[in-house]
């Protein structure tokens, strides 16, 4: 969490579980405390869960985990931690962005873990900073909030806020912590017991970069497409800006990736679409622009054809799967 503690111990930290919140990531950022503690025979941290009305709160999973406080009884603490998932913005009422403008005038600072940051976005908080969160949502994150430098990090600290992708990214920042306040030696000896491959740096990417033996304009073709989703690029463009031509192009996809250009941009434009189906509440017309389709009803046929259902097909089966989960 934040930079500096001068306080007594244990360091108490905050953690506010949204409806639908990454288990895995509050389980990897909890663990590595809970050793750090047993490791060094005294309490160094202490954590408290918070929930919205002190209800216990629904995972993402299905998975229902109790809370100790709701937000009105929550206690000052240095740092506090949002952790959210699918769907955060259910989750943002007034009361709570309220809530969290208040906390972070009276000194807290404020961190998100997975899709948390988006309650803080939301909140007007997150300003020219520069954060992360799960590589899913972080094109969608970075057209609603482009005063927020949203980066595909494994965590981000600094004096101002903190922020993890999620999953086991929650681990290295744990470790962080416990590194930045108790020593290397202490981080090492909880990182042996959690059986983690450390040495994964801040600014480590969240996913495998592209295959390193491919060619190098091959990897600058994907890399390309892959920053311009919501306005592809023409492949006769694309084969221009890399100094090949079109036939050139289309050689080397056919020859180390067994598709065609066009449909290796189309699949990441669907899968990139899948996933803000998954993870927003935009409308089908909305996800459809943002994937660079002209009409719903064209990119209804793509993602069908890829997806095996269509898109209100795949939300109804998340809702339905949500549901039976006992949410």
């Amino acid at each position: 969490m934040r930079l500096h503690y001068a306080g007594p111990e244990p360091e108490p930290i905050g953690i506010l579980l949204l409806p639908r919140f990454a288990m895995v990531a509050l389980f990897s950022a909890i663990e590595p405390l809970r050793i750090a503690n047993r490791m060094a025979g005294r309490e160094l941290f202490r954590w408290h869960l918070i929930g919205l009305d002190g209800a216990p709160v629904t995972a993402s999973n299905g998975m229902s985990l109790g809370v100790e406080l709701a937000l009105a009884q929550a206690p000052d603490v240095p740092s506090l931690a949002v952790c959210a998932s699918f769907a955060p913005e259910a989750a943002l009422t007034p009361a709570l962005l309220g809530w969290l403008r208040e906390r972070a005038a009276r000194g807290c600072v404020l961190g998100g873990m997975d899709t948390g940051c988006v309650a803080l976005a939301a909140a007007g908080l997150l300003d020219d900073q520069t954060v992360t969160l799960h590589w899913e949502s972080l094109p969608d994150f970075r057209r609603r909030f482009p005063r927020v430098d949203a980066v595909e990090s494994l965590y981000e600290v600094d004096a101002r806020g903190f922020s993890c992708a999620g999953g086991s990214a929650a681990i290295d920042m744990a470790l962080d912590l416990v590194r930045r306040r108790h020593g290397e030696a202490l981080a090492a000896r909880v990182n042996a017991q959690l059986v983690h491959a450390r040495g994964r740096l801040p600014a480590s990417r969240q996913r495998p970069a592209v295959p390193p033996h491919l060619p190098l304009e091959l990897r600058r073709a994907i890399g390309l497409m892959e920053a311009n989703l919501e306005s592809p690029l023409a492949i006769a463009d694309l084969a221009r800006r890399l100094a090949l031509s079109w036939r050139g192009l289309e050689r080397l996809f056919l020859r180390y990736l067994e598709r065609s250009p066009r449909d290796h941009y189309l699949g990441l434009r669907l899968d990139h679409a899948h996933g803000l189906l998954l993870e927003t509440p935009h409308r089908v017309l909305e996800i459809a622009q943002a994937s660079g389709f002209a009409s719903a009803s064209s990119f209804t046929r793509a993602f069908r054809q890829r997806h095996g259902l269509t898109p209100s097909q795949l939300r109804r089966q998340q809702d339905r799967a949500w549901l039976s989960n006992g949410a």
